[in-house]
């Protein structure tokens, strides 16, 4: 293993240090939580389109579909294995052009280019050998996965609406994709029900009243197939864009206990920035991660669970270079932002400058506090003091937190000083893969905590404050493990290469007197 590591040019050290500073207090509320997130927050996807998907003169996906992906690369491997575990959704635009050779499918068609088809393509296949070696791979890696059905299996396009597909979503191929699935006893945690046909949608679109019909009936195919609730993979859906009159409706025909998980897409970029693979200029660039890392900080503020970026690999914007599976600027801020927030998020206060963006959670699996900034300003530099906000005490002064413990720092900006640039310094050291498929080490800056948190213009800084003592952290790293209750006589189930503890409390054995 071979990692060429060199310093960052002297001359953007000693222009940030002639940038403008403006010194900033920041408030951090420990009391008490304001949001809760999944453990494994950071999500990404695997889609499905061919290296035929080109738009804007260019064709930026390669072999990075699902279906072309070479999963046997070693560098592949460890960006997935660094996460321990790494969320994947496998969908896109083309899941709902997806079928699956199982059961009754006998023909294995490959997306083809059609001018009438759903996205341009023509229907698609994935076959239970590709299933096989995905499922290796997913185990391999250890993979938390989510799997995007095709919803519009079964239906046809509406004659006198365009982009409308009505009919009754049709279950078989998804029964007997399923039944393979467990035969091979391949995990799956949860299963999303289409792609984008929710309100207007994109290319096609559903219903309210049938897709909540729809996904009543995939409810229950999840419950009779997987006979144990502890080994039921959630339901999710629409994963499209929110339209609360579409969303309302939905809810009101499938009623409680049917979807476990509510999915929507955002595009809050814009078209150019996000659709059709992303920007080539910007989405694999430094510059990226001011809207990716802040979109997940304000996500987590409004007690969103999981945010899954697209993509992993392929496109403008995958984490990872689509030819190369080099990472690119924003793969580091996802992989800090896995090990460093805790899932319980952080009021924070401070005074108000749009340039600053300040998000705090409890540490993960460890005491402290971890914070990031985000530094939107061209020109100057914050200098953070942290405050503690003491409970019970409103109007009055907060109190200045003082640490005796060194802080963790890990500070990321661009390496040339341009935001456009694709490489990374972390705390100075060039994010750079030579002669190597490791992940490169990021450790942290231990800087006295006596003194300012210095965040740089243009830049981003993870912060972690082990003897900042919240009470609201207090439970961070204990789960809640609650018994399920069980019909006493009913046999006691148990499952395959599983283990169960059994309390039994009107068992009455004399021993125990």
């Amino acid at each position: 293993m071979y990692f060429k590591f060199t310093f960052c040019p002297i001359i953007l050290l000693l222009w940030a240090s002639l940038s403008f500073a403006q010194n900033v207090n920041v408030v951090i509320h420990g009391a008490a939580s304001i949001a809760k997130t999944d453990d494994n927050f950071v999500c990404v996807t695997l889609d499905w389109l061919p290296a035929e998907k080109c738009d804007y003169n260019q064709c930026p996906w390669g072999k990075a579909g699902i279906l072309n992906l070479d999963l046997r690369y070693g560098a592949l491997i460890n960006a997935i294995k660094a996460f321990n575990p790494l969320r994947i959704k496998v969908g896109g635009s083309l899941q709902d052009n997806v079928v699956y050779k199982v059961g009754e499918v006998s023909s294995c068609p490959n997306f083809m280019k059609r001018e009438d088809g759903l996205f341009g393509f023509s229907q698609g296949c994935l076959s239970m050998e590709r299933w096989d070696q995905l499922n290796r791979f997913f185990n391999h890696t250890g993979v938390n996965l989510t799997f995007g059905l095709n919803a519009l299996f079964g239906r046809n396009e509406s004659q006198t609406e365009k982009g409308l597909w009505i009919g009754d979503w049709q279950p078989q191929n998804t029964r007997d994709f399923m039944q393979y699935t467990i035969s091979k006893g391949y995990k799956v945690d949860s299963y999303e029900f289409g792609n984008q046909l929710s309100g207007s949608g994109m290319g096609a679109k559903v219903d309210a009243k049938q897709y909540g019909k729809d996904v009543i009936v995939l409810k229950n195919l999840v419950k009779e197939l997987y006979a144990h609730p502890e080994t039921q993979p959630k339901v999710l859906g629409p994963g499209g864009f929110y339209e609360e009159k579409w969303f309302n409706t939905f809810l009101e025909v499938s009623g409680q206990g049917i979807v476990d998980g509510l999915t929507h897409h955002i595009y809050n970029l814009g078209p150019g920035g996000a659709l059709n693979g992303g920007s080539k200029d910007v989405s694999r660039t430094f510059a990226d991660g001011f809207w990716y890392l802040d979109q997940m900080g304000m996500a987590s503020t409004y007690d969103q669970k999981i945010f899954c970026r697209q993509a992993l690999i392929g496109g403008n914007y995958g984490l990872l270079n689509a030819t190369t599976f080099v990472p690119n600027p924003d793969y580091y801020g996802a992989l800090l932002w896995h090990r460093l927030m805790g899932s319980t998020v952080l009021a924070v206060t401070k005074e108000s400058d749009p340039n600053l963006r300040v998000y705090a959670h409890c540490a993960k699996k460890k005491p402290g506090v971890s914070l990031i900034f985000i530094n939107l300003s061209k020109d100057r530099s914050f200098n953070i003091t942290l405050s503690e906000a003491k409970p019970g005490d409103a109007g009055k002064p907060n109190y200045e937190f003082v640490g005796k413990q060194n802080r963790e720092e890990y500070h990321l900006r661009a390496l040339t000083g341009d935001i456009k640039d694709d490489i990374v310094c972390l705390n100075d050291v060039p994010m750079v893969q030579i002669d190597s498929e490791d992940i490169t080490v990021m450790d942290p800056k231990l800087v006295d905590a006596s003194t300012p948190i210095s965040i740089a213009a243009q830049s981003i800084a993870y912060v972690t404050i082990r003897d900042f003592e919240a009470r609201a952290c207090d439970s961070e790293d204990i789960t809640v493990m609650d018994p399920k209750l069980v019909d006493a006589s009913t046999p006691i189930s148990i499952a395959a290469q599983s283990i169960a503890y059994v309390t039994i409390r009107d068992f009455e054995a004399r021993a125990c007197d």
